[in-house]
């Protein structure tokens, strides 16, 4: 009886001993199974995610370069956007406006300002009056100018400004005569706008704005 019974708990034990080694071995190969599976081939696809995230992060900063609202001219010379031309002449910025200054104009000025997407020229100078219906004429408005009696505002601060070149804005001045020359304008000019401000009987100030 007792060798039956040590027989029979020793099969017993040698089966529970294989299904054990079963488990066992069934449980590392499923182990290895899982490490397999997150070894290599998950590297390679945390690599390519990680890859796609920065190419995504590239491009955006691209788009954001491409798409900057600072000029490449501010960044390259350090200036301001807008700022003011320091070679901007009477003469440089009547051919940008494509206006010739009659022989008899005084005291010409004029200036040129670098903006953010237009840029902006002013022209002033001093007609006698005998010749400002002429002037005006030869600039073949698209309307009859207007005129006033009365100044629009009594401040008035446009982007770019007459008072850069220390004079007055012709919207702030009585007794003008304005309109809109063209808009848009052959070649690259946007708009031009003309204002006359009679000084006397003798002589006005003609006032030409462009946007480029």
């Amino acid at each position: 009886m007792s060798d039956n019974s040590t027989g029979g708990t020793d099969s017993k034990n040698r089966q529970n001993g294989s299904k054990g080694d079963t488990y066992k071995n069934t449980a590392g190969a499923g182990y290895r199974g899982r490490r397999e599976r997150r070894g290599h081939p998950a590297k390679a696809g945390g690599s390519a995610r990680v890859a796609s995230l920065l190419g995504g992060i590239l491009l955006s900063c691209a788009a954001l370069a491409g798409c900057s609202t600072t000029p490449a001219d501010s960044e390259s010379t350090g200036r301001q956007v807008p700022n003011w031309s320091d070679d901007a002449t009477p003469a440089s910025v009547a051919g940008q406006l494509g206006v010739r200054v009659p022989a008899e104009a005084t005291d010409r000025r004029a200036a040129y300002q670098n903006g953010f997407q237009d840029d902006g020229l002013l022209l002033a100078f001093l007609l006698p009056a005998s010749k400002v219906d002429a002037f005006v004429t030869g600039l073949a408005p698209e309307d009859e100018l207007t005129r006033r009696d009365d100044p629009l505002q009594q401040s008035f601060k446009p982007t770019t400004p007459f008072s850069h070149l220390g004079l007055a804005e012709p919207e702030t001045l009585p007794d003008v005569r304005e309109g809109q020359v063209c808009a848009p304008c052959e070649g690259d000019l946007n708009s031009l706008e003309i204002a006359v401000h009679s000084l006397d009987e003798r002589s006005s100030r003609v006032y030409l704005r462009g946007v480029d």
